[in-house]
């Protein structure tokens, strides 16, 4: 049999292109570079599984680089929280590294770039600045500050760097081309003053470099080989090079930029300022909540490292923004269970049923397969007595033929157990029904090899021995928007599209063996879904969290 070779991706293709034009293998190098201003989202995931995956693919080292130019947004819960979900993925950096460790390198070079007249400082408004930037079709006008000598850009900007001035004050700018046709190239900024403390330097600085001027000398200096950043950095590019070009040392590697399309998927948002304001705002609980698309609360959803690094796989990378439905997602989370969840019996909105013609105070222990995807799962013991929950939905006092399940006068069985029959039920005030009698073939027992045991009957339903029934709360997570996207209306706030119905708690029951479960582990709920130990689960108080219904809309679209 011949294997099918995987084609390569545009990224994968410009890499081998370079290699075959003379660029030694052991000079590649990667990273992955945020910036640490919120928890990590299924975006990030794309970038994270595209960086490290060429590391492995190639055999290169990959570096995680914190971005923390912006003190005012940088917290050390969020570098902590990114390492955890590095790790979590199943990815192993090289080196570990900050752009701050670069803050004495690139202010060394912006005073040789000063004294080559190549920046100058400018204490103009920001709406002055922007006014004279022009537009796509119209080119920009000089800064009045923009031939200030030599001398005097020297002394202002070290009064930048010593906190004379205040904040918003003044800012030095690269000398390039305000006529350039990238907007970009017209004087940008590259240092700001910002007076607030660092999670890493302290307060030894209050000048911070922009993002252009020190992502491209970062990459630099740290010697990466590709830069690979999300499309909207393409038009950076020009920048990217200029900044390079001035510090550029022959003999060493020189980094090459290039871009891919972010991942933007459906029924959600991707930006880190909006999800800031989902939990700032307390519309979710947190940057953990398992409605979030941050990778924390995929993890506490339920959601596995190989779902989601399949996830990105299957999606691919694209020169080309696009939006990937988020039942691909849904159905990475499924595939990846379906193989390796264990089957339990939980019931979430119970009716009594009382088998009158089983003994009473009689327990039996039945035996359970786990996972019959999973040869090696082995099985688990399940008690059964004459009273038992079933789900309120699974009985019907009359029901038309396409009904399989508990109805007056018609059999079931139960999973794992016996055939049922339904006599009689009772009914409260209200006429709901709230007992069913039910009666049941001693001979059924499933597995027992019996003739009775043989008989088929049309419908299985899952249940829970009320006697030894475990209470649990179970979150019932659906999409946080009721909008496909809910951040594409120009004239509507994305918080409009909240979806009121995205958690229903449940009061449930579930058999006793879940009460040996650790946070975190992932299950079958049998005919439910897949649902996940919560974070704030105790041995005395479960907590469930769906994961994800049972119905695969990703593969009935594929049909």
């Amino acid at each position: 049999m011949i294997e099918e070779k995987k084609s390569l991706n545009f990224i994968e293709q410009i890499i081998e292109e370079d290699l075959a034009n003379g660029l030694p293998k052991e000079k590649l190098r990667f990273r992955f570079p945020p910036e640490p201003n919120g928890y990590l989202h299924i975006g990030h995931a794309a970038s994270i599984c595209l960086n490290f995956g060429l590391g492995l693919k190639y055999n290169a080292p990959v570096n995680l680089r914190f971005d923390d130019t912006n003190p005012a947004k940088e917290e050390q819960e969020y570098v902590d929280s990114i390492k955890q979900d590095v790790q979590w993925l199943g990815f192993e950096w090289d080196k570990e590294l900050y752009s701050s460790d670069y803050f004495q390198q690139l202010f060394d070079w912006t005073i040789e770039l000063i004294k080559e007249g190549k920046a100058y400082v400018d204490n103009q408004s920001s709406e002055e600045m922007a006014q004279q930037k022009g537009t796509p079709t119209e080119v920009g006008t000089n800064s009045p500050n923009r031939d200030r000598s030599v001398e005097e850009n020297l002394d202002l900007f070290m009064k930048m760097k010593n906190g004379e001035f205040e904040e918003g004050s003044h800012v030095l700018r690269a000398k390039i081309d305000m006529e350039h046709v990238n907007m970009h190239m017209r004087d940008p900024i590259m240092y700001r003053i910002l007076k607030k403390h660092h999670h890493r330097t302290g307060n030894d600085w209050c000048i911070y470099p922009m993002y252009d001027w020190t992502h491209g000398e970062s990459d630099y200096l740290e010697q990466i080989s590709h830069s690979i950043c999300t499309l909207e950095f393409k038009s950076h590019r020009d920048l990217y090079d200029w900044y390079v070009d001035q510090v550029y040392d022959p003999s060493l590697l020189r980094p090459k930029q290039r871009e891919f399309a972010r991942r933007n998927l459906s029924y959600t948002v991707m930006s880190k300022r909006k999800l800031l304001q989902l939990v700032e705002e307390g519309i979710v609980n947190g940057w953990d909540d398992p409605r979030m698309p941050t990778i924390s609360g995929l993890r506490r959803r339920g959601y596995t490292p190989n779902s989601i690094r399949k996830f990105s796989e299957t999606a691919g990378i694209s020169k080309r923004d696009n939006v990937t439905d988020v039942a691909l997602l849904e159905h990475c989370i499924k595939d990846d269970l379906n193989k390796t969840a264990p089957r339990v019996m939980a019931v979430l909105n119970p009716v009594k049923v009382v088998i009158t013609n089983y003994p009473e105070g009689k327990d039996e222990i039945l035996t359970a397969e786990n996972n019959q995807e999973d040869e090696n799962a082995g099985f688990r013991d399940v008690p059964f007595s004459r009273e038992i929950y079933i789900e309120k939905e699974d009985f019907r006092e009359e029901a038309n033929k396409k009904f399989f399940r508990l109805k007056l006068g018609k059999e079931v069985r139960l999973k794992n157990a016996y055939i049922i029959k339904a006599e009689t039920c009772i009914k409260d005030e209200n006429g709901e029904v709230i007992e069913i009698h039910c009666t049941y073939d001693e001979d059924s027992l499933s597995g027992s090899g019996t003739e009775a045991s043989k008989r088929k009957v049309k419908g299985t339903l899952h249940w829970v021995s009320i006697k030894h029934a475990v209470p649990a709360k179970v979150n019932v997570y659906d999409r946080l928007f009721t909008d496909e996207a809910p951040d594409g209306h120009k004239d509507k706030d994305f918080k409009e599209f909240i979806n009121p119905n995205s958690l229903q708690v449940i009061n449930a029951f579930v058999e006793p063996s879940l009460k040996e479960a650790a946070i975190l582990d992932r299950f079958q709920f049998q005919r439910m879904g897949y649902f996940c130990v919560d974070t704030e689960s105790t041995a005395d108080s479960l907590v469930f969290n769906r994961t994800v219904p049972l119905r695969d809309s990703w593969a009935k679209m594929g049909e």
